[in-house]
């Protein structure tokens, strides 16, 4: 149903899966950014939803199947990143879905490749790049990665490289486009009513969906409302 595929972007291998074989080429394809240390394997589900439409999925570097270079952590090679694959996979068009921190990377993508993008499918994050604290890397380490299983996904040079080299840059502009925004009613999402707001300020035509059994995780109990939400987005627009 899909193909394992690479990209290189400036020596640094950029894995990707695919689903353009068997997928419907009048349907604009959807390319998926996943959160910090979520990697492509975990949107297959996704990918499966959303046939027959074609589906990316990517693992940004240091995570995944990509290759974890030293240094380049900052938003700007994030977001080289999903422009390797959108070269790569020779679309000209789509949508483009960003969970978490892959938000980030996915707003830093959009703004500068405003006409490539057919709509936004934002997951759960302010309209904002973080810096990451000193601290960040053992704590996030110690505490997450490897208490929830996690420490394969990202390699600890990719946490480090985040924390070091990431500023904070705000990524508030005019959206054109259709944008969807989820975000989870309980206390740890990450979207508060004034990012809420902020949003507002910034879509031309934005959709909010919520989900009163989730926090920032909205792929646990709230996962089905949420992709369908996201399939349903995508057939509207």
């Amino acid at each position: 149903m899909y193909a394992s595929k690479y990209v290189n972007n400036k020596d640094v291998r950029i894995h990707y899966y695919d689903s353009l074989e068997k997928s419907d080429e009048k349907l604009t394809p959807l390319i998926v950014c996943p959160g910090l240390s979520e990697t492509a394997e975990e949107y297959l589900d996704l990918l499966e939803a959303v046939f027959p439409r074609r589906c990316i999925l990517l693992s940004f570097r240091g995570r995944g199947g990509s290759d974890t270079p030293e240094s380049g952590y900052n938003l700007e090679e994030h977001v080289s990143d999903i422009e390797s694959v959108v070269r790569d996979s020779g679309i000209e068009s789509f949508h483009l879905f960003g969970y978490s921190r892959g938000v980030a990377y996915a707003l830093g993508y959009a703004l500068k490749y405003k006409e490539k993008i057919k709509s936004l499918i934002l997951g759960d994050y302010p309209p904002e790049h973080r810096a990451m604290p000193k601290d960040w890397p053992d704590d996030y380490i110690n505490n997450y990665l490897i208490p929830d299983n996690r420490a394969h996904l990202i390699r600890p040079a990719a946490v480090m490289g985040i924390q070091r080299e990431s500023t904070q840059i705000n990524l508030e502009s005019l959206l054109p486009m259709d944008v969807l925004l989820a975000r989870g009613k309980l206390e740890d999402s990450l979207v508060s009513d004034s990012d809420l707001n902020r949003y507002q300020n910034m879509c031309v035509k934005l959709s909010i969906k919520e989900y009163p059994h989730s926090g920032h995780g909205l792929k646990g109990v709230d996962k089905l409302s949420f992709y369908n939400d996201i399939v349903h987005f995508l057939d509207r627009v």
